[in-house]
């Protein structure tokens, strides 16, 4: 009779049964250096058995990298060292000799009590429970488990339409973006410059529930949104721009994808100034913006739009792209003259409508020059008076000395005129106030014109001053004769200070004399 012939399952089924019977009966053995192990199982009573001196530890790793599981046996003896893969039950090493045909797997033995299972370029149908096997009675064994990851990536779909990122003004927008990975990724929407992505609801849900109590939209603000799948409902056309979709999944590196998210609408334009004067002779800016896309065809006119003007030596007409929908338009006019003032217009138009707005330009008439050149008026102001210093009582001018002296001498002669009478003269002080020349005379208060005397004061912060007094003219009386020494400085035109003082000092004792 003839055998159905056997199945994949069925022959591992039975090579495992044969290699397990011949682990324990120890037919496989290296180099005939180990004796045959008991098949009872049986030992003796002191000997010590196999153990392991390290567990086997579970390893992560990204996929295409090498990795080995290390298993450490003390006192194997004649037992052998087998690697099996627990899920599939395979046997993948016996001691040094390969069982799988795999080439990425090797097994390797320090010649003492380490052995190691070496897997190169791991695929992710390597992850699994591993084990490291010795063949005792009953069967001795550690586990460890291989974790392939695999970083994410972000699938391509060739039938992706190029036009899914584009919509007009008050319509919806969905992104797609599937990604792949082990584990599995998460994938986040954020948008370029670090904008909110704005999310717009209608005020009805599909049912016609009414959402919101005064029938409008409700707007959500986001940094940033999960899913694959991204919509943009009622969209607007400050949302355009670039969508980034990121996936991760804690493998580096994390990739992302770019969306381009493009709104249309008909231009609106307005004028920065709907008025603009300026004189003749000048230079003059005329100015628009422009909100519209797809990008439109502007231009600039006269005489109610009659009349396209043109850069020239007159005109010169620019724009500036200020972002994807605003547009900044300039006419610069040269030398105005008459001619030039009036009406102005800016015009945009796109696919989807047209738009224009107007500007005058007038005449700004300067006051004429002056042809003489004014003064100028200088602002002065006025310096605070300084605070009179008071001269110090050691530094008193030789006037005020002076003059005290000569006040108490001049009361000393009034008394004796009033004793002796008239026609008789004293010393008397030319001028009253300063230090003059002293002559004999009939009358105590007589003073006599002519001569000058001058009388030199002691010097003021190293100068010397001069001062000119009248002088005294003798008498036609007979003179008033003093001592000597007065004498001798009548005959002096200039006196110091101390011979003046000396002089009063004379003077004093004289007239006590005659008291």
């Amino acid at each position: 009779m003839k055998t159905a012939p056997m199945t994949q399952t069925q022959f591992c089924v039975r090579t495992l049964a044969s290699v397990t019977l011949l682990l324990l009966t120890g037919l496989l053995c290296t180099e005939g250096s180990h004796s045959l192990p008991n098949i009872q199982g049986q030992s003796e009573p002191d000997e010590v058995g196999p153990h392991f001196l390290a567990q086997l530890t579970n390893i992560t790793v990204p996929q295409g990298r090498d990795i080995s599981f290390t298993c450490v046996v003390d006192n194997l003896g004649q037992y052998r060292v087998a690697w099996i893969k627990s899920d599939s039950k395979a046997i993948l090493g016996i001691h040094t000799h390969m069982v799988s045909l795999n080439p990425r797997l090797s097994v390797t033995h320090n010649g003492h009590n380490t052995w190691k299972l070496h897997i190169s370029h791991v695929q992710l149908n390597d992850s699994g429970s591993y084990m490291c096997q010795v063949n005792t009675d009953p069967m001795k064994s550690l586990s460890g488990y291989l974790d392939v990851v695999v970083p994410p990536d972000i699938l391509y779909h060739p039938d992706e339409n190029i036009d899914e990122g584009v919509s007009t003004e008050g319509g919806s927008i969905a992104l797609q973006c599937s990604a792949t990975g082990v584990p599995e990724p998460m994938v986040q929407w954020r948008r370029e410059g670090g904008k909110d992505i704005i999310i717009r609801s209608e005020s009805r849900d599909k049912q016609g529930i009414k959402l919101h109590p005064y029938n409008c939209p409700v707007v959500l603000a986001f940094k940033s949104v999960e899913g694959e799948r991204l919509t943009l409902t009622n969209v607007h056309r400050s949302d355009m721009g670039g969508y980034l979709c990121i996936a991760s999944n804690g493998v580096p590196p994390s990739v992302s994808k770019r969306f381009d998210v493009h709104v249309n609408f008909p231009p609106t334009i307005k004028a920065v100034n709907q008025l603009v004067g300026a004189p003749v002779e000048r230079e003059v800016i005329l100015e628009c913006i422009v909100e519209v896309y797809p990008k439109p065809l502007n231009g600039w006119y006269r005489n109610e739009g009659n009349v396209k003007l043109h850069s020239s030596n007159k005109y010169n007409i620019s724009e500036a792209m200020i972002n994807l929908y605003t547009w900044h338009l300039n006419l610069t006019i040269r030398h105005l003259t008459k001619a030039d003032f009036g009406a102005y217009s800016c015009s945009s138009v796109n696919a989807l409508g047209k738009s224009e707005t107007r500007i005058r330009l007038q005449e700004l008439r300067l006051p004429p020059k002056s042809t003489t050149t004014p003064t100028p008026h200088v602002y002065t102001t006025a310096k605070p008076r300084r605070k009179q210093q008071q001269q110090p009582s050691h530094n008193k001018g030789l006037n005020e000395v002076v003059r005290a002296k000569e006040t108490h001498f001049s009361n000393q002669m009034q008394q004796e005129n009033d004793v002796f009478g008239s026609g008789i003269g004293v010393p008397q002080s030319a001028n009253g106030g300063g230090a003059g020349g002293i002559v004999a005379s009939g009358n105590v208060n007589g003073m006599i014109n002519g001569a000058e005397v001058h009388t030199q004061l002691p010097a003021r912060n190293g100068y010397e001053k001069t001062y000119k007094s009248p002088g005294a003219v003798p008498s036609p009386s007979t003179p008033w004769m003093f001592p000597s020494a007065g004498s001798q400085l009548l005959g002096t035109a200039t006196i110091t200070t101390n011979a003046l003082v000396a002089l009063f000092c004379i003077l004093s004792m004289y007239l006590v004399k005659l008291i």
